[in-house]
């Protein structure tokens, strides 16, 4: 752990907070546990709760470079990892034909393209190179999107947090990354991978944080809408959306609100903006069954 780290619970909630995260104090424990005892950090949650803030935060926190590595299916160790620059190697050979300087010696030719010069260092690699000087932050983003033969090869490399490429030889970290991975829980992380991090579920702020979240976040807008329209995503929550909004979309949805002008809710900016909170047809369309005046108006009296 870097000089930087926090050194407490209390430490990693107000240094979180002042570079604009708002974790209670289960999250910051687990965080701070993480940083402690050098494991990764497995963020499982409903989609909008704010697990990749946390990377965004603790980076900030930390001073540790933020590398992203954003899985998807087909994601491979290559794309990764790291790769070859083909066309740069491609235009090296014709540049020395051109000046008359290649080698006739096969070897010599493939150790010259093979080497560092050529090479393109994904999140992975770059996470345990030796180029740093503080440890980084590598979120790897939505684990649960990639299959299962990366979730292998990712656990033997945070397992030795190095990796061994042929042409050039082993990489190891000297300064080991903080690993925060994030997963929306559309499949099961293996247990392999599981019994190698540290992990949190990370639920819905209460109402009362999450409107301290909107109004860190959008500072512009009216306190009076802050609360009410966080009051109103709470309740959006309860009536069986098939995509329940997140504290991204009660941000959004301030914000589009007070770009509406708006400085506490109404049910036509409601409506007009809806497209900000709820993604889908069918969930628009429960929103406007339950009565968009009534759930407004429970909104403005709690509000």
């Amino acid at each position: 752990m870097n000089s930087t780290a926090p050194s407490s619970v209390a430490e990693v909630i107000s240094g979180l907070a002042e570079n604009g995260y708002l974790a209670d104090e289960g999250l910051a424990t687990a965080i701070f546990l993480s940083l402690s005892m050098g494991r990764p950090l497995l963020l499982e949650g409903e989609p909008g709760v704010g697990k990749t803030e946390v990377a965004k935060a603790l980076s900030a926190l930390t001073g540790g470079e933020l590398l992203r590595l954003q899985c998807y299916e087909g994601l491979d160790a290559s794309q990764a990892l790291y790769e070859w620059d083909y066309p740069r190697q491609l235009l090296h050979l014709r540049a020395a034909e051109a000046a008359g300087t290649i080698s006739s010696d096969v070897d010599a030719i493939e150790n010259e393209l093979y080497s560092e010069r050529f090479l393109v260092r994904r999140a992975l690699l770059d996470a345990i190179s030796d180029r740093h000087e503080v440890a980084p932050v590598l979120l790897i983003d939505e684990l649960d999107r990639a299959d299962d033969e990366f979730e292998a090869f990712l656990l033997e490399v945070l397992a030795d947090n190095a990796v061994t490429i042929p042409e050039l030889g082993t990489f190891r970290a000297e300064v080991a990354p903080i690993v925060i991975i994030t997963s929306n829980r559309t499949r099961d992380v293996h247990d392999a991978l599981k019994r190698r991090c540290l992990y949190h579920w990370v639920e819905h702020p209460d109402l009362d944080r999450e409107i301290a979240i909107v109004q860190s976040r959008v500072p512009g807008a009216s306190d009076l809408l802050s609360r009410q329209v966080g009051r109103l995503v709470a309740e959006l929550r309860t009536i069986g959306l098939f995509k329940p909004p997140g504290v991204a979309e009660t941000i959004d949805w301030v914000m589009a609100l007070t770009a509406l002008g708006a400085t506490e809710l109404d049910a036509s900016a409601v409506d007009a903006s809806l497209g900000a909170v709820v993604k889908y047809r069918e969930d628009a369309a429960r929103v406007r069954a339950q009565g968009i005046d009534a759930l407004v108006e429970s909104a403005r009296n709690l509000g």
